[in-house]
């Protein structure tokens, strides 16, 4: 057997250390993240649009991809909607990769090395978090926190989906949702004069002329480079910069590290919008007839930098009445829920008639698994939805115009009419993503959405949803497009469609 890559190696060397009861089960979980990386590499190099990848063969046993170099590369029969890990090796001119960074390494591709070194880590830390994963109680969770643990495998599609760059064992350990830690947030002190605030900023956060500003350690430590003054005890979240307060609100802190697709950080402008673009959005929820709620932004400072902020929002659960659980959906996949096979499509349903309804008024949301949540009744039966951080969003001045909307003042980075660019948002978070991540496959995914479908109106937004491909962002198009900015995209096989893969 080949010796084991080195990302995987340098964990184990370092759990051993640290906590030597998880190493056995690190070791049992290595096979499995594997696996469930190179499936997700695999979907990529099947349906994104790589240079140098020259043509798709189906076979029998199989696709064949050629490569602009001469050679094949082979592996099993794709579905872009698959979220096990059902792609074990792939053959690369006869000989077999079952570790996706070697895969990459040995494809030679430009800017290949960087991205097979996120691999290795996508790997190993996801091994990591499946050897910490909680055991799942009959008893649904209590808090916010306890819901969002469960995701221990990151992004159900994205190759780096456990990649944490940067972050020891160590680390991982202590600020990794997975691992159920509580984190110790530092405040730092910031004249009044030098911060931008939107909103209203917590009073307890006042020292006379000078705010303080709540810090995440890991920035503290290798960003900021300075001991911040004892803060406060919070859970985090899926995000990881996130963190839920104990029976109070979520704090976004900044976060300047690489996670899946892009640096964490908290950008001047998002703060200074964001009072403005919760106060729009609640606006535009109020108009799906109760089935929509944005969580409010309370407040938010920055002191001018984008490695130094911080954004106070209320948290989800208190939409919630007695007996609901508000969850967000990409925990459902790690959830007991009800067996009943209409179950999916009442979530779909409620989830493409209010996504669909802001997006003719003009508003689509980037409504993944993490952004999006659910209010389940005591049965478990979809009631509500619950939205969060609209950083990402894309607005149709033209649309709320139409419907008589007042157009406020926006970032002009998130302003488009382009109808393609306001379904690619919506389409691809909501269907490719969030929905698509609880189905787990295309088959579940057709049979929940096809009963949503059918009794919406027939606009054209949504005969391009039931009749074109379906947008998706092209994960690793980005991550291999050295120096480029902005989403790229590319399209799968329609999940409502009979034929195709």
């Amino acid at each position: 057997m080949h010796r084991p890559p080195a990302a995987e190696a340098e964990v184990a060397a370092e759990l051993a250390d640290l906590r030597p009861v998880l190493g056995p089960r690190y070791a049992a979980a290595l096979p499995g993240a594997r696996a469930a990386v190179l499936s997700r590499l695999w979907r990529a190099l099947t349906h994104e649009p790589l240079p140098w990848v020259t043509g798709r063969e189906r076979g029998r046993d199989g696709l064949t991809l050629r490569l602009a170099d001469g050679r094949r590369l082979h592996g099993p029969h794709p579905d872009p909607y698959a979220t096990a890990g059902y792609v074990t090796a792939v053959g690369l001119d006869g000989t077999e990769y079952d570790a996706p960074d070697r895969l990459m390494t040995d494809l030679r591709v430009p800017h290949g090395a960087g991205f097979a070194a996120e691999l290795g880590h996508s790997v190993a830390s996801l091994a990591l978090s499946r050897a910490a994963r909680p055991t799942r109680p009959d008893a649904w969770p209590a808090t916010d926190w306890e819901w969002e643990r469960r995701v221990v495998d990151g992004h159900p599609y994205h190759p780096s989906c456990r990649s944490r760059p940067g972050f020891s064992v160590a680390e991982q350990l202590a600020y990794g949702p997975e691992h159920g830690p509580v984190v110790r947030l530092g405040l730092l002190p910031v004249a009044a004069a030098e911060c931008r605030v939107a909103g209203v900023w917590p009073a307890w956060l006042r020292d006379g002329e000078r705010l303080l500003l709540p810090v995440h350690p890991w920035q503290a430590a290798h960003v900021l480079k300075r001991t911040c003054a004892e803060g406060f005890e919070a859970r985090p979240l899926m995000s990881l910069r996130t963190l839920a307060v104990p029976d109070g609100p979520h704090v976004k802190t900044s976060l300047s590290a690489r996670l899946t697709s892009s640096v964490r950080d908290i950008s001047v402008a998002s703060v200074l919008n964001s009072a403005g673009l919760s106060a729009f959005a609640e606006t535009l929820a109020a108009r799906t007839d109760g089935a929509l709620h944005v969580t409010r932004t309370l407040g938010a400072a920055t002191a001018g930098s984008p490695d130094l902020g911080a954004v106070w929002r209320e948290s989800p659960r208190v939409h919630a009445e007695a007996g609901e659980h508000v969850v967000p959906v990409a925990a459902l996949a790690t959830t007991a829920l009800p067996g009943d096979p209409g179950w999916l499509a009442d979530l779909a349903r409620l989830a493409l008639t209010v996504g669909l309804r802001l997006l003719e008024l003009g508003v689509a949301l980037e409504a993944h698994g993490q952004n999006l949540l659910v209010v389940l009744g005591p049965s478990g039966e979809p009631r509500r939805l619950v939205y969060r951080d609209l950083a990402d969003i894309r607005v149709s001045p033209a649309r709320l115009a139409r419907h008589g909307v007042p157009v406020p003042e926006l970032p002009a980075r998130i302003v488009t009419d382009d109808a393609t660019a306001l379904r690619r948002k919506l389409f691809g978070s909501l269907v490719g993503g969030a929905l698509a991540g609880v189905a787990g496959g295309r088959e579940a995914l057709r049979a929940a959405l096809g009963p949503a479908v059918r009794d919406l109106p027939r606009t054209p937004d949504v005969v391009a949803l039931c009749e074109e491909p379906l947008p998706v962002k092209a994960l690793t198009v980005m991550r291999l497009s050295h120096g480029a900015t902005g989403d790229r995209w590319t399209t799968l096989p329609n999940p409502l469609s009979e034929s195709g893969s």
